[in-house]
């Protein structure tokens, strides 16, 4: 039976997306606003599209499974999921507003953790049992394990292009590299946009079972995907200035060959991750990919006090989230 709530619950987890979306621009469209190969407006349109065209090759919805398995199925009531949803847009305007690259799944993840928890202290029950320890241990390893996987990555394609253009002119290369980068900027989108949809997805399917529209082993219904890979393409249009702004200059300056390299290597690490059903952040994953090149260039050129900053942000965002999802939960838990 569709309920008032089970609608709010759908509508703001729909509008999580497209904040996610705007928030996460920056990822997409950072190293090409930067290098001035597209400006501003044509780079949030390029990244939208291929945000959107994601939807028609990731069809197997791994990372919504995965995110759907981060709450134990007897305390996931509407309730647990407004709380969660709540607290991931409340830290995702926070972070965007201060111009901070946080995690948009991680925020959720924690959010939904979190209320989880609470709902199982209401209980008096133990709050760990509410949580599936498997899938959240999975996401908190790749909070290093993206990042770095990025950086690596970033540093063999500059390397392998550095090797293939040495004998190439200058003026050549800079040409070369800056149509490539249409291309590797438009992987990293199409790439970012199969992640971070799902994450999404999961929510509403599990939102839906709850209210006893569907059950569990239901396939989803087709509008919950196109849905969700609508909302995060239209957020992506909306842009994230702040954020483009650190993640673009603040951490290393780059060049069209270092927008290619990094750009390829987040897109090869989100494909990567995507196919295993790990929710990654898209945040982590391209920051590594650009300090990755500036490690290449010399160790100085990154500005280490910006990223030490973004790493206090990543750690604190799922505790920071969870609580906040607890305190929300209680409250929402005394009207219902």
């Amino acid at each position: 039976m569709v309920t008032t709530l089970l609608v709010v619950v759908i509508v703001l987890a729909i509008a999580f997306d497209y904040i996610n979306g705007f928030h996460d621009a920056a990822n997409s469209i950072a190293t090409i606003v930067s290098t001035k190969v597209l400006s501003p407006f044509q780079a949030v349109l390029w990244a939208a599209l291929f945000n959107f065209a994601a939807y028609f090759y990731f069809t197997d919805h791994k990372v919504a499974n995965t995110i759907a398995k981060t709450v134990v199925e007897n305390f996931i009531t509407l309730e647990v999921i407004l709380a969660g949803l709540i607290a991931a847009i409340m830290w995702n305007l926070f972070t965007w507003w201060f111009g901070i690259p946080s995690s948009s799944s991680h925020t959720l993840i924690g959010g939904f953790a979190g209320a989880g928890m609470a709902k199982a202290a209401s209980l008096g029950v133990n709050v760990m049992t509410a949580i599936n320890l498997a899938p959240i241990l999975k996401v908190v390893a790749f909070i290093v394990l993206a990042p770095v996987i990025g950086m690596a990555i970033s540093m063999i394609i500059s390397i392998i292009i550095l090797h293939i253009s040495k004998n190439a002119r200058p003026s050549v290369a800079e040409k070369w590299f800056k149509r490539l980068q249409l291309v590797s900027s438009a992987a990293l989108s199409f790439t970012h946009g199969g992640n971070d949809a799902q994450k999404v997805m999961g929510i509403i399917y599990v939102a839906m079972v709850a209210s006893n529209v569907l059950t569990t082993g239901d396939p989803m219904p087709e509008w919950i995907p196109i849905s969700c890979y609508a909302a995060i393409a239209l957020g992506t249009m909306s842009g994230g200035w702040k954020i483009v702004k650190t993640m673009g200059s603040k951490i290393t300056k780059v060049n069209a060959f270092e927008g290619v390299a990094a750009e390829s290597a987040g897109a090869v690490t989100l494909g990567i991750t995507e196919h295993f059903g790990i929710p990654v952040s898209t945040t982590h994953t391209i920051t590594g990919s650009i300090v990755g090149v500036g490690l290449l260039k010399r160790v100085s050129a990154v500005r280490w006090g910006v990223t030490v900053s973004l790493l206090w942000a990543w750690v604190l965002t799922i505790p920071v989230s969870a609580t906040l999802a607890a305190i929300i939960f209680s409250f929402i838990h005394l009207f219902f």
